[in-house]
Formats: C-alpha cells, sequence, structure tokens
C-alpha cells in the first residue's frame, strides 16, 4: 500500500489502543485521532473523522481502525460511508484497515477483506508488525521493547520480560483521567503519550516495573507542570485546565438570563478545576459541567446562584455556589458541538416555561 497522506485512525481507549496510536503517530505527519470504548460509541466516533475527511484535500486517506472488534453491520456501515465518500470526493483514493485481535471479530474478519484479525498477538503488536511490513517504518525500531511489553500485558503473558512493566503502565493508563478526552481529546491523548513515552525510557533499568511504580507521579507532575512553580499534582493539572479553558472561553460560552457562563463536556475534578477557572476568569459567572449521562454539575463564585439554574434545567439543586442534577431523557453523544447545541436548547426551553 502507498503511504497516504492523510491517516485517519480511530482505536481503543486502554493502553494497546493508545500505544497503536502512539506507533502511527511515529510513522505520519498528518494523523487525526478519535478512540471508542466497543459498542455504539464506534459509530459516533467514526462520524467525526468521516466529517473531516470530507474537507480534507489531500489525495490519499486511509482510515485505520485498531483494537476495535466491529460487527458485521459495523462493517457494512463503514463501507457505505467510504463508498459515498469515494462518490463526492472523485479525485481521491480513500482505503481501510482494520487490526484487531478480539475473537469476536471473527465473523466480521471473514466477511471483509480489509478487516485483519490473529488473536495471538496484541493490537500494538499486530500494528507495529503491519507498519513495518507496508510502510518501512525506521522510526518504530526504539520502541520495539515497549511493543513487546505492551503485547505481554494485553494478551496475559505473565511469562514474558515485559509483563509486570506493562500491567504498571496499562494501570497508569486507565487512570489517566486528569485532562477528559471529551473536551479537551488532542491534550488528553498528549498526557496518555507522554506517559508511555517516559515510561519506555526506563525499560533498560533494573527492576523497570518497580522504578516505573515510584516515578509515575514525576511523571504525570511533569506533563501538567510544564514552566508552572512546582505544586501539588492536583493544582498542577487545575492551573493545565484552566489556562486551556481560559483560551477557549470564547467558544465555550453559554448564557442563562442574565448571567455569562462556560459549559464543558467530561471535564474531570470540577470542584477544584471550576473554582481555579472563576478566580481567573471573573468576567465568568458560572461554570456547567455535563457527563456522557447527562449529569450536570454546576460551580460559581458568590456571581450567580447555581442551585437555581441545576434546578430549572434537571430538577436538581445544591448550594448556590455548587448544585447538581441529572438531565431527564439524555441522549448519549460523542462530541462538543452537540452537547452544547443541547444545553442552549435546554436553557431555551426552560427559561421560557419559567416565565
Amino acid at each position: 500500500m502507498q503511504k497516504p497522506e492523510s491517516l485517519y485512525h480511530l482505536s481503543h481507549t486502554d493502553l494497546d489502543g493508545y500505544a497503536c496510536q502512539f506507533l502511527t503517530h511515529l510513522c505520519f505527519e498528518r494523523v487525526t485521532y478519535q478512540n471508542s470504548n466497543y459498542g455504539d460509541e464506534i459509530e459516533g466516533r467514526l462520524k467525526v473523522l468521516f466529517d473531516a475527511m470530507l474537507t480534507d484535500n489531500a489525495r490519499h486517506i486511509l482510515l485505520l481502525i485498531t483494537d476495535l472488534n466491529l460487527s458485521v453491520e459495523q462493517c457494512r456501515h463503514i463501507e457505505e460511508r467510504l463508498e459515498n465518500l469515494r462518490n463526492l470526493k472523485s479525485n481521491t483514493r480513500v482505503d481501510v484497515q482494520l487490526l484487531d485481535h478480539h475473537g469476536s471479530g471473527e465473523e466480521a474478519a471473514k466477511t471483509f477483506d480489509w478487516y485483519y484479525l490473529d488473536t495471538a498477538r496484541s493490537a500494538t503488536k499486530i500494528t507495529y508488525d503491519w507498519l513495518n511490513q507496508t510502510f518501512a517504518c525506521e522510526t518504530l525500531k526504539p520502541w520495539e521493547q515497549l511493543v513487546e511489553a505492551v503485547d505481554a500485558v494485553d494478551i496475559w503473558q505473565t511469562d514474558k520480560p515485559g509483563f509486570e512493566f506493562g500491567k504498571v503502565l496499562m494501570n497508569a493508563v486507565a487512570q489517566a483521567r486528569e485532562v477528559g478526552r471529551a473536551l479537551f481529546d488532542e491534550e488528553d491523548r498528549a498526557h496518555k503519550f507522554h506517559l508511555i513515552r517516559q515510561a519506555a525510557k526506563l525499560l533498560d533499568t533494573p527492576n523497570a516495573h518497580i522504578r516505573l511504580d515510584e516515578k509515575m507521579h514525576t511523571i504525570k507532575k511533569a506533563f501538567f507542570g510544564q514552566s508552572r512553580p512546582d505544586n501539588t499534582l492536583d493544582n498542577l493539572v487545575a492551573d493545565y485546565l484552566t489556562d486551556l479553558l481560559t483560551a477557549q472561553k470564547e467558544a465555550l460560552t453559554i448564557r442563562y438570563r442574565d448571567k455569562t457562563g462556560v459549559l464543558t463536556f467530561g471535564l474531570p475534578n470540577i470542584s477544584v478545576v471550576g473554582n481555579a477557572f472563576l478566580v481567573k476568569n471573573p468576567d465568568i459567572d458560572f461554570i456547567l459541567n455535563v457527563s456522557g449521562n447527562g449529569s450536570i454539575s454546576l460551580r460559581s463564585a458568590d456571581r450567580a446562584d447555581v442551585s437555581e439554574i441545576a434546578a430549572t434545567l434537571a430538577g436538581g439543586g445544591g448550594h448556590p455556589n455548587a448544585s447538581g442534577g441529572k438531565i431527564g431523557g439524555f441522549k448519549e453523544v460523542y462530541n462538543y458541538a452537540d452537547v452544547k447545541l443541547i444545553i442552549e436548547r435546554l436553557i431555551d426551553e426552560k427559561v421560557k416555561e419559567a416565565t
């Protein structure tokens, strides 16, 4: 296969999934990423990628899916979308390749020639070998030991040398929720890539798994600290997210009656981050965070009664500066634009009902 100009890479949300993406970022200059859990989320994430492909002027596009087992129906949906894309972009070559290791994907693998299945290797190992064989990516050679560690833990080969190291790294990536991929997907992935990259530097040290376990807190602080004075990890994360929110607050702004708020989606640790943001941004009256299941959390700093907002929007309540609730009938969505549209319509509807 010819090396594409643009790669669109959908992968799973665990270490194996992110390690696949870590490898492709070493091989390609133009990559658009999405991550998904199994099931219905896959279609939502694919929609984001297909929408992005529509405006891509590359002459050759490759959709790569790793570490996700798809149903036959989902594969047919992909082929339909690809055919539509080819018709709309007649001068663009569009390919698809799926690299999987889940036995549950056997039926789809037998049906579609672009669905590669090998249950004996992790998706990271499959991707590593495929990238080398297909594109001869020289930049991957220094990372072979890391690939073997991920492979050992993902298919649970306890006798392999890298198993314990991989287990520590697997848990670290699983617990890396400080940024939150729902709102800051690229930054969240950069954080996980940082963990993987820095961890790999310890592979040749004695008792590497123990060293990694000991150093993980320091590795995380290095990512969030950057040029900031040393502080606790919680405070560094709060400052990091406050800077991200402040830089994007115009796009995140919503209105509730005469109050100006910022709407976030899937933001972790809203109490700490929300208050830090409000201190730095006195022009914002409140912050409203929506989770994937429709739960809402609101914070203010004596500028708005968020208990009234929570009661109006979700039948919730709490304190004037800290409240929450849950939106009834909330349909799961996967990108911020959809969430903002839902909340803005809900505010218009509820405020009109109350007046």
